[in-house]
């Protein structure tokens, strides 16, 4: 698979170029219709590749500005807007989140000592909420959006109402309803919507300007939004799934938006935040965190020391995608893809990619 990538002279560092010959038998093999690689060395954007087109059948060829469903990477998104929020006052990591919820909060256990849950527990993972089984799919035309005080107690993206069913800390569940009580608490403390929040403390600074949340299908549709296929590359129904819970899963974004977060992670780590993000917040997003060495804030780890990795996956109805960075040397990727190609990503051309970038992007460039 090496002899499938080669470094280009004309390019800055060791930027490697995916043979088009190569990309292009693998995406059939998979059956991947679009595909965008963003590449960051020394923390720079070093190349972007595109391949293949944002809608089988279609002439409309993937580029620097097509848009994909970033699905769950939205949860790394949120972590870093809640770290700047915490940086600021508005939030507290260690404090029992129910103290700042006002439109909804969730109700305590049955255990004794009644242990509160944190902004830390949630971010990654190891609160004692569990999704409900069937909950938080895509959205449902015909239900709408209900507000998120509303999801957390019951309607039909989440039937049973939300609660703590384990000890705070003691395990991890990867939980959507984590991430949708930190919506509630953003929205709560900061008077505003999340989708305004973000944009205007994250998306403006940062010049994002193809990112969004889609939140309905009567939205006016870009020519540069991909549309989602399964796994043996047909269209998906309704081409552009819709998931009602942004900071869990509602971001679409470009490979070179969705970069500014590895590079605002990576810049904040050095005290060069452009949105006011703390070294020390970006320390404690990816040290380890309870009862899992391998969990930060929002994202996974592997590794240890300077070159620390940390990812973040999303896999929805049409979609699959990855990003991994070395915050430490300034390196990283994304990977996006417009197909569900039904197994996990690293088993697929998103692995195929990610393992054979890795070994020239975690270590110290000479």
């Amino acid at each position: 698979m090496t002899d499938a990538y080669r470094c280009l002279e004309n390019v800055r560092s060791c930027y490697v170029s995916i043979s088009y010959n190569f990309i292009k038998e693998r995406m059939n093999h998979h059956n991947i219709n679009g595909l965008s690689v963003s590449v960051i060395e020394s923390g720079q954007i070093s190349g972007i590749e595109n391949h293949g087109l944002l809608e089988a059948g279609s002439d409309n060829k993937v580029d620097n500005h097509s848009v994909f469903n970033a699905c769950s990477i939205s949860k790394f998104v949120t972590a870093l807007l809640a770290l700047k929020l915490t940086d600021e006052g508005f939030l507290d990591l260690d404090e029992d989140v129910n103290t700042r919820l006002k439109s909804w909060k969730y109700p305590y256990n049955n255990s004794k000592d009644k242990k509160g849950i944190t902004l830390r527990n949630l971010l990654s993972h190891q609160s004692g909420v569990m999704d409900p089984e069937g909950s938080f799919m895509e959205l449902n035309a015909n239900i709408g959006i209900p507000s998120m005080a509303e999801i957390l107690g019951t309607t039909p993206y989440c039937e049973t109402p939300i609660d703590v069913k384990y000890q705070p800390e003691s395990d991890f569940y990867y939980s959507d309803a984590g991430f949708c009580m930190i919506q509630q608490l953003i929205e709560d403390v900061t008077g505003n919507s999340f989708i305004k929040v973000v944009k205007e403390l994250l998306f403006d600074p940062l010049k994002m300007t193809n990112s969004t949340f889609l939140q309905n299908t009567s939205e006016e549709i870009n020519m540069n939004v991909s549309s989602g296929h399964n796994k043996e590359g047909e269209v998906t129904e309704g081409k552009y799934p819709i998931y009602p819970y942004p900071a869990a899963s509602g971001l679409w974004t470009t490979t070179a938006d969705l970069s500014q977060f590895i590079l605002e992670t990576i810049n904040a780590l050095h005290n060069k935040s452009r949105v006011g993000i703390s070294a020390n917040s970006v320390k404690e997003m990816i040290s380890a965190q309870g009862c899992k060495s391998w969990t930060g804030l929002g994202v996974f780890l592997d590794g240890s020391g300077k070159e620390i990795e940390i990812s973040s996956f999303g896999w929805g109805k049409g979609f699959q995608c990855m990003m991994a960075a070395y915050p430490y040397l300034g390196n990283g990727m994304i990977i996006m893809t417009n197909t569900d190609s039904g197994v996990h990503q690293l088993k697929g051309l998103i692995g195929e990619v990610y393992y054979s970038l890795k070994p020239l992007l975690n270590h110290a460039q000479s």
